[in-house]
């Protein structure tokens, strides 16, 4: 269908991610056509919320696997036109993202100028050339979550040492050195090891018994984190283990819990944490993984029993790239 007069598009960075953003009142009737033709990887179209604790609905019309890095664009989106009111200061932005009919929710933290989004900063993150200013993207801690299962801050994997923990998604955290590799490999090296593979299968189909998880034979949770001293600066040495692969980096949910697990006095991931370099800002852990690093908030208070959760945060940036008419 051709779009004669165009669409209001807007290309922004989010984290890593470039996406299309498109206020859904703009879009026509049936815009197939005119999504299929921009040549995006990733386009999403946002507009206010009827949710009363959403701002604002962003459904990804395509690629979905890196909803969470969209976050921080779709925020920004939002202030540039004008659904949430801005002046000037960090601006929440309550995000309902609707993802193949489930939906998720977060609170953008977005730094505003004179009603617009800001841009420049000192805020770093891995893959993105020089610095952006900061945007938080914070998840709330499920009511209905349990952040240690079983009630204690390590547990016995058979003679190895672990701590499972469930925060952003349940993992299980195990000294690299446990099990006799230094936790800086890189992720070929890990998975050529044969006999190291089948010794984390069989632990994480034990910890996913231990975690409720029932039988994990055939699904991606949990992720085993294998955590070692931090070599560049950060405060921690990860690679992450999934069903049969180890990934190039770490997703925002296990990070998430893995930095609550670093909280905890006496976990797995504690003992391994160091101070972080003079660079990283104080308030967050510095993950470093084979792919560079990430910055995440995780506030725990208290001990095994008496445990608080509090905020839960991606740092990532934004940058607008583009803004245009689209025409189908």
């Amino acid at each position: 269908m051709l779009v004669a007069s165009g669409v209001p598009v807007l290309v922004m960075r989010g984290g890593a991610a470039k996406c299309a953003y498109f206020l859904a009142g703009d879009l026509p009737a049936d815009p197939g056509e005119l999504l299929d033709g921009l040549g995006v990887g990733r386009v999403a179209v946002a507009g206010c919320s009827e949710d009363p604790d959403a701002d604002v609905d962003c459904l990804v019309v395509r690629g979905a696997d890196g909803w969470v890095e969209l976050l921080a664009g779709v925020g920004a989106f939002a202030v540039e036109r004008d659904l949430v009111a801005a002046r000037t200061g960090v601006v929440p932005v309550r995000v309902r993202m609707i993802l193949e009919g489930d939906s998720r929710t977060a609170t953008v933290y977005v730094p505003v100028r004179g009603g617009r989004a800001e841009y420049a900063g000192d805020t770093a993150i891995s893959g993105v050339p020089g610095t952006g200013a900061r945007v938080l993207i914070e998840f709330a801690h499920g009511a209905d979550s349990v952040l240690l299962p079983t009630g204690r801050v390590v547990d016995d994997l058979g003679g190895v040492p672990a701590t499972l923990i469930g925060n952003g998604a349940p993992v299980v955290v195990i000294p690299a050195a446990a099990l006799g590799v230094s936790g800086y490999e890189t992720p070929a090296r890990l998975e050529y090891d044969e006999r190291l593979r089948a010794r984390l299968g069989t632990l994480r189909l034990k910890a996913g018994a231990m975690l409720g998880l029932g039988d994990v034979t055939d699904r991606d949770v949990p992720a085993i984190c294998l955590v070692a001293p931090p070599v560049a600066g950060g405060g921690l040495c990860v690679r992450v283990v999934g069903q049969d692969r180890v990934d190039p980096s770490i997703g925002a949910f296990p990070a998430m819990s893995l930095a609550a697990a670093a909280g905890l006095l006496g976990s797995v991931a504690a003992r391994a944490r160091r101070p972080a370099g003079a660079d990283v800002p104080r308030d967050v852990l510095r993950l470093e993984h084979p792919g560079g690093f990430l910055d995440v908030q995780a506030e725990v208070t208290g001990r095994a029993g008496a445990i608080r959760m509090g905020r839960s945060a991606i740092v990532s940036t934004a940058r607008l790239l583009l803004t245009g008419l689209a025409f189908g």
